[in-house]
């Protein structure tokens, strides 16, 4: 058998953070141990996590050796004008540009023109020293450096110029194209700057792995090095099982941002609510996670309000029980070119809960490939109104007659196991 293989994964999100950024890591450490990798984690002893799900803590693997340094975060400071907006901004809601306040505008000029990549930049030296003796200390040779946040790259690269290790770039998003770079105000310096450090860190780590086959098309035009696409996914999650809605429920789960307003759904459940009295009557609207005020502002001005069933946020294993429960799943994205590349991590968690999923996203999006192949939903553009509306009475009629379900097929390979094994060729075969 060959030796154990260590690597040093660098993230700042990790359990008890929520939200979507932690899980792509926290699954890959708990089965790297199976495939003869040792995980060392290295986190934020007291970062500022827009949002906590403590739960997650219990799913840490014990195999997992964690490493923990303090970290300096502005966002601690900036909350003490105003916490809310802070909390909002930190987790990627970015209000309605008409609609900002001066402090809201002040905050987003500073994220993006002085916290280069981002307000966690403060914590970039310190690591090095810290980690450059570790890593001589435990005979690691290869290091993992997930984002956003970026500046967790630019640890990987300074460690990379110093000791000269194997470096794997992970990138859950992209860095200069995301929808919301363009919404932090910045100077012609500031954004040449940003793509200046992206660059180099393309081109000096010796791998970038990416969620979608978009994003490493677009990084190809930036690097000739490996790209490798490893997917997010699901896990086998043992959840309690609770009965499906009685109510026909069209579920999102996740934070529902203004950039996301889909103005085409809210048009046709209105229309529907207003032709056909029994839809009336029984349809609700599942919100769970962050919504913006924009979100719902339009639901009110389509008069769908008192169709809204306002969950919020909550832990990751009870928004999978009210998941598996809804009749009908949406996964909304932003229409844009910037975002076809962007597959939400939960449409995997949506393509094993045994709902129908109706996504609606730009033209050419990566996701809609995916939910067709697997036979999970139906994709929608934007301009396709009618269609969209036809889908959901259709749905509406398959759940007044106890017939709504959906026959998935070619899931596994989204398995979290699965993605890991092929992470684990990566590290195992080139380094």
């Amino acid at each position: 058998m060959k030796p154990t293989k260590k690597i040093l994964i660098i993230s700042y999100y990790w359990p008890p953070a929520g939200g979507p950024g932690v899980q792509r890591w926290l699954k890959f450490v708990k089965y790297l141990p199976d495939f003869n990798i040792e995980p060392h984690v290295y986190i934020p002893d007291n970062p500022t996590y827009p949002l906590l799900d403590e739960k997650l803590v219990s799913e840490v693997s014990d195999k997992a050796i964690i490493i923990k340094q303090p970290i300096f975060e502005p966002y601690g400071l900036a909350s003490v004008f105003s916490k809310n907006k802070t909390k909002k901004i930190s987790s990627g809601i970015i209000p309605n540009q008409k609609k900002q306040s001066f402090v809201e505008k002040a905050m987003l000029w500073i994220r993006g023109n002085v916290f280069i990549p981002d307000a966690r930049v403060f914590w970039v030296n310190p690591s090095v020293k810290f980690l450059k003796k570790y890593l001589k200390e435990h005979q690691i040779d290869t290091i993992v450096t997930t984002g956003p946040p970026h500046s967790i790259h630019l640890i990987g690269l300074q460690l990379k110029k110093e000791l000269n290790i194997t470096w794997l770039a992970d990138f859950r998003d992209p860095w200069t194209t995301i929808g919301y770079h363009k919404q932090l105000k910045l100077s012609s310096w500031a954004a040449n700057k940003h793509k200046s450090l992206e660059k180099e860190v393309m081109n000096t780590c010796d791998q970038l792995i990416v969620t979608s086959p978009s994003t490493k098309t677009d990084f190809q035009m930036i690097t000739s090095k490996p790209i490798e696409v490893i997917t997010n996914g699901y896990d086998e999650e043992v959840v309690s099982k609770k009965p499906l809605d009685e109510k026909f429920t069209l579920a999102h789960i996740g934070s529902f941002l203004s950039a996301r307003n889909p103005q085409i759904l809210w048009k046709a459940l209105r229309e529907l609510t207003e032709e056909n009295s029994e839809f009336n009557q029984q349809f609700q609207l599942k919100l769970i996670g962050a919504v913006s005020a924009e979100v719902l502002q339009s639901i009110k001005e389509f008069k769908l309000e008192n169709h809204v069933n306002l969950l919020g946020y909550m832990p990751h294993n009870e928004a999978i029980i009210e998941q598996r429960s809804s009749q009908v799943l949406l996964l909304i994205e932003i229409d844009s070119e910037e975002t076809k590349c962007i597959i939400p991590g939960k449409l995997f968690e949506y393509m094993v809960s045994e709902r129908p999923i109706i996504a609606i996203g730009p033209e050419n999006a990566d996701f809609a490939q995916i939910i067709k192949e697997t036979n999970t939903g139906t994709f929608f553009k934007y301009n396709e109104f009618d269609t969209l509306k036809k889908q959901i009475s259709t749905c509406f009629e398959e759940f007044q007659q106890n017939n709504l379900k959906v026959n998935p097929v070619g899931l596994q390979q989204y398995s979290r196991k699965s993605l890991t094994e092929k992470l684990s060729k990566l590290l195992n075969s080139k380094f």
